[in-house]
């Protein structure tokens, strides 16, 4: 990445905290009370499902069903305080930096989860590379401050030389020990934690960890929301550092996917009926396996979405050079002007569907399937996206140029509800 304000401001400064978990005794089974991070959970069949999956879930802190958006977060307070009060949730007995493990099948991520000091993009130590959305950062903003705690780590990645020294290799030294937790989700992956607390491990991984910068890989809510609440107060103290996971890239990948678009309000009817003299419009066939995989041919051509909702699949492409003059705004680098998210927003949603993008209007969604399955439901649109390749997201933040919120979906994502951060208690 590139040293915008790095001299001058240092590099990622991660700090121990006492962690909040889940006591084994006093529940079912750790994989019943987590959960995927909040904006990963379909509503509101993945929302149900999680509810009863066991009454001590994490869904009802990080996404409480009530009334109003107030009542909400009271409700998410007051669970919070009383799963305390009960031993449901305890807090470590001293402060660490936490390991942590995800394994599915080839996949295998590792990282570390810290309290990390909070900067603004100016600063070049954490880089954003979407927008976000206002009215979600406020939402979420009003959860923390209601719970005053940080429920579930962001996601940001930075690039070592790939050798096993500093931080990596107190990690995979650490990772030989027995795990303070270990359990399987339904989705395969298995997941450990081990706390790290040696004095002269938390220095050797806070020296490493100093001369790097990140990248938000998933999580720019979140973040945003994390600055808002510290600028809220003259003396931020805890609420300076914000809940991350940290992932080394060098030595553990992360996947790049895409988020797709629900258009609650446009039949499928209407939108081919709208785009047809902008866009080559091609049926192609199911299921949904193959129509990806048109879809992912078209891409490496150019501009290509995958519209769904009526019980088949319809291949967008080869738009319009002329519609992309016309509403793809100038004065920004190429690679920006020409993805899909972009042209997504600009050309068709804006020009093409004028569709506001509102909750009202616009659900966005991680799952293919569940995009098509919603769409159908609703009468509405499914835009199944391509992902964007990672060096792309990459160049783009180090230019410090962000891309249409929700571009990208990195993964594997962690469990929600395996380490919280009170700002409060201990």
């Amino acid at each position: 990445m590139n040293t915008r304000g790095h001299a001058a401001n240092g590099g990622l400064h991660m700090v121990p905290f006492r962690g909040l978990r889940y006591v084994p005794e006093r529940i079912g089974s750790l994989a019943a009370v987590t959960s995927p991070p909040y904006d990963v959970v379909v509503r509101p069949d993945g929302l149900h499902h999680l509810e009863s999956a066991d009454p001590h879930n994490i869904v009802r802190l990080i996404l409480p069903q009530a009334d109003t958006p107030a009542a909400r977060h009271q409700q998410a307070a007051e669970t919070l305080d009383r799963w305390v009060a009960e031993g449901i949730l305890a807090l470590d007995p001293e402060p660490a930096l936490y390991v942590y493990e995800q394994r599915k099948d080839d996949i295998l991520q590792r990282g570390i989860i810290g309290a990390l000091a909070l900067s603004t993009p100016d600063e070049g130590i954490v880089l954003p590379h979407e927008d976000v959305m206002p009215h979600v950062v406020a939402d979420r903003a009003a959860l923390m401050r209601t719970t005053s705690a940080n429920l579930e780590p962001l996601l940001l990645t930075y690039r070592s030389d790939g050798t096993a020294t500093g931080a990596t290799a107190v990690m995979e030294r650490i990772v030989l020990g027995s795990p303070l937790l270990s359990t399987t989700t339904e989705d395969g992956f298995s997941h450990r934690l081990w706390a790290v607390t040696d004095p002269d491990d938390l220095t050797r991984i806070s020296a490493d960890l100093a001369r790097h910068q990140a990248l938000i890989a998933d999580g720019h809510h979140r973040w945003a929301t994390y600055l808002r609440l510290r600028d809220e107060r003259p003396v931020p103290g805890a609420w300076n550092y914000g809940l991350v996971l940290l992932i080394d890239t060098a030595r553990y990948p992360l996947r790049v996917r895409a988020i797709h678009r629900l258009l609650n309000r446009l039949p499928v009817s209407d939108a081919l009926t709208a785009v047809k003299d902008h866009f080559r419009v091609q049926d192609v066939e199911g299921p949904l396996p193959h129509a990806l995989e048109s879809l992912a041919a078209a891409a490496g051509e150019g501009n290509a979405f995958l519209l769904a909702g009526d019980g088949r699949f319809h291949l967008l492409d080869r738009p319009d050079p002329a519609l992309l003059s016309r509403t793809v705004p100038p004065g920004r680098p190429d690679a920006w002007r020409q993805l899909d998210a972009t042209v997504l927003h600009s050309a068709l949603l804006e020009h093409v569907w004028r569709i506001p993008d509102t909750p009202e209007d616009i659900t966005y969604i991680h799952d293919t399937e569940a995009a098509v399955v919603q769409a159908e439901r609703r009468g509405g649109t499914a835009v199944l996206m391509h992902p964007v390749r990672e060096d792309v997201v990459r160049e783009l933040a180090r230019q410090g140029v962000t891309m249409p919120r929700k571009s990208t979906s990195f993964g594997p994502k962690p469990a929600t509800g395996l380490v919280l951060r009170s700002l409060h208690l201990g």
